[in-house]
């Protein structure tokens, strides 16, 4: 049983959607993480996957699943592993085993190896869900499928939005609020998967949004992965998180992120690429107050670089590296190569990618 899932891109709201209830866009994109679910000998749970040298072997133990070789369970081996708990926990509490599976994972998230910052966590997590409850007889619809996600993803960060999984489940351009993930957790400890799927999540919303009318959309990448905890987690180190501050920008991020929702719906591009500016104000602010690193040369280069050819660009993300975003006129060829050049001489390395819709998504 295969199933897959884009990876996505934020276009504003980075930061902000970390807190319950506060709005983001994103986009998903026309790369996947593929995971393909068959039968498994000799072991409870066995993973392959195209970014390792050889597939780990577990089997169930009192504390959970555990690699016969005492590999550990970390990058895009715990999200696999979390997924499965989360449904075998969902099969056991109504009344059915998890299956010996093997599982097999491919990403084009990656380039030689190493990750584009398009969401490949949240893609192997929504594929793995879907691949594992399909092959257990499981028809998931995508509320269930993205609650699964969570849960799986809360569970080994707490902090983690959660974007990267609804654009991955909805597909397309979506606005983005997240659940309160401590509420969430604690539901699910004390009454259980089956429960918490069918419980009010305190926050939660998302929306489909209309593509711009005439922009197209340019991304590079600078070459330089990135955690996005490892940046997130700092913030609440500064004691940023409760202060005067983060009201602040929560507020002008909301403000931002509901003119660029409202510019979608009403197919003004000049208008989102207004806000779009405004974003990259917002983070540049927020990076010179918290010395986070959001914006690196790369990603000054890249922002600067489309607005010279009339674009409006950004880091898509928690930034510190990654990929950023440009919106440029879509009939404008000959703005959008030039960009492209300017890109490549400064080091960043373009990436063609197309928006992906929920029919494409969930193939």
């Amino acid at each position: 049983m295969s199933r897959r899932a884009p990876g996505k891109l934020f276009v504003a709201g980075e930061y902000a959607v970390m807190e319950p209830g506060h709005p983001a866009i994103l986009v998903a994109v026309d790369r996947h993480v593929t995971v393909t679910v068959s039968a498994a000998e000799g072991a409870d749970v066995v993973i392959a996957s195209d970014l390792r040298p050889a597939e780990v072997r577990l089997r169930r133990q009192a504390g959970g699943l555990a690699a016969e070789d005492g590999t550990p369970a970390s990058g895009g081996l715990a999200h696999v592993l979390s997924a499965i708990d989360v449904v075998g926990a969902l099969l056991a509490e109504r009344g059915a085993a998890l299956p010996p599976v093997h599982v097999s994972v491919g990403s084009r998230l990656h380039h030689d190896g190493t990750k584009l910052g398009l969401g490949s966590s949240g893609a192997v997590t929504v594929a793995t869900v879907d691949a594992v409850a399909a092959y257990c007889g499981l028809d998931l619809s995508p509320g269930t499928r993205f609650r699964l996600a969570m849960l799986a993803t809360a569970r080994l960060e707490a902090g983690a939005s959660g974007g990267d999984l609804a654009a991955g489940v909805w597909g397309g351009w979506i606005e983005y609020r997240a659940p309160d993930r401590s509420a969430v957790l604690d539901l699910a400890r004390r009454r259980g998967v089956e429960e918490t799927l069918r419980a009010p999540w305190p926050g939660f919303e998302v929306r489909p949004l209309p593509p711009p009318r005439g922009l197209a959309l340019e991304v590079a990448w600078t070459g330089r992965p990135v955690r996005t905890a490892s940046l997130t987690g700092r913030l609440g180190r500064h004691g940023w998180r409760g202060s005067t501050s983060q009201r602040r920008f929560l507020a002008r991020s909301d403000g931002c992120v509901g003119t660029a929702v409202r510019a979608l719906e009403q197919g003004d591009d000049r208008a989102l690429l207004r806000q779009v500016r405004d974003a990259r104000r917002l983070l540049a602010g927020l990076d010179d107050e918290t010395g986070l690193g959001i914006f690196t040369t790369g990603l000054t280069a890249l922002c600067d670089a489309a607005e010279a050819v009339g674009g409006a660009a950004k880091p898509s993300g928690a930034g510190g590296g990654d990929c950023g975003i440009a919106l440029l006129d879509a009939t404008a060829g000959a703005e959008i190569s030039l960009l492209r050049e300017k890109w490549t001489a400064a080091g960043l390395l373009p990436v063609p990618i197309a928006i992906t819709s929920t029919k494409e998504s969930t193939q």
